[in-house]
């Protein structure tokens, strides 16, 4: 028992250790257990996957939009080791993701929502914003330090005891609601507020993205979640936080 205590601390310390970063815009410290390289492997492989499985639009209009804006902020984004493409999924959902890599998805919903090219780059920023500031990794490497830390309890504190079924459960609703959706929460501020840089960087007003985004809160308006049990911040409050970046963020505007 003691061996695998003191295996599973090394364990727990090298992961802490393994990787320092700085995100770029907010300057914040990350912990990252994926390598770069690792993360942009998955991510293409996670791509492949979205292009056998979803319906992809062949509308022409729609796709020239969305490569039209995703490229111009891919190159404020300067990120030389990502091989950028964006696509349009042919479904009614008012959503968009990006994964490691820099490839984009954007759900042909979204178009109810983003009325012109720049609200449009409101939506293809901040998932480009998520992929340079690396939230997939991050979270991933998150995860898995929170089963460490689980594993380090279970075997040190709880061991054969009547109790552990109980702590697992416990455990499990505490990283989920005290670590993981308020961090989800975070990364979401974060790719608003990079997001809202790099929009304004390749030459959009980022003053439309607050229209954006009291478009979005009027279509779903009382039928999101509490926010406490959301990996997403309410409308209402991404509003007031980017109405308080748009005066740094003009001073990016071209």
């Amino acid at each position: 028992m003691r061996l695998i205590y003191k295996t599973l601390l090394l364990a727990f310390l090298s992961f802490i250790f393994i990787s320092c970063a700085k995100t770029p815009y907010t300057n914040r410290t990350q912990f990252i257990m994926l390598s770069p390289k690792d993360e942009i492997r998955m991510g293409y492989q996670a791509a492949r996957e979205v292009l056998q499985k979803e319906p992809i639009s062949h509308d022409r209009r729609l796709n020239y939009l969305v490569r039209k804006v995703g490229m111009r902020i891919a190159k404020v984004a300067n990120q030389p080791n990502y091989k950028w493409e964006f696509y349009v999924i042919d479904k009614d959902i008012p959503n968009a993701f990006c994964l490691p890599g820099g490839k984009v998805f954007v759900y042909k919903g979204i178009f109810k929502i983003a009325k012109n090219e720049d609200q449009l780059a409101t939506v293809i920023a901040h998932e480009v914003a998520h992929a340079i500031l690396r939230h997939g990794a991050e979270r991933m490497s998150m995860a898995q330090i929170g089963e460490l830390g689980k594993e380090l309890l279970s075997q040190t504190v709880l061991r054969g005891s009547q109790y552990a079924g109980l702590f697992d459960m416990a455990y499990g609703l505490g990283a989920q609601y005290g670590v993981l959706l308020p961090y989800s929460r975070k990364f979401e501020y974060e790719a608003d507020e990079v997001g809202l840089y790099l929009m304004t960087k390749a030459g959009y007003d980022p003053r439309e993205a607050l229209k954006f985004w009291e478009n979005m809160m009027r279509i779903s308006k009382g039928k999101n979640p509490p926010e406490f049990l959301s990996t997403h911040p309410a409308d209402i409050h991404r509003i007031e936080r980017l109405k308080a970046l748009i005066p740094k963020a003009l001073k990016y505007y071209r």
